[in-house]
């Protein structure tokens, strides 16, 4: 997300703490490409996302991703890995 959106403009560095879902925050280990070790405000990036506990979702589902108590980046499900 850009500054503009409301999204922190500090460098999103590894590894982010917590992904919101809609009806849930959770801990999270998020997995970036090889070889990226920070994202800039509005860059887009594929990652992995591994949460702490099994819970429904489904393909399309927008998360946000929080440092602390600000949101620093957006995303949408893509696939889900079991």
């Amino acid at each position: 997300m850009t500054k503009e959106e409301g999204a922190s403009h500090t460098v999103l560095r590894k590894p982010p703490p917590a992904v919101l879902l809609p009806h849930d925050k959770m801990t999270s280990k998020i997995e970036m490409s090889e070889g990226t070790e920070m994202v800039m405000p509005g860059d887009n990036l594929k990652c992995k996302v591994s949460l702490i506990a099994l819970i429904a979702m489904e393909e399309k589902l927008r998360f946000a991703i929080r440092e602390g108590c600000r949101t620093v980046g957006a995303g949408v499900v893509s696939k889900i890995l079991i």
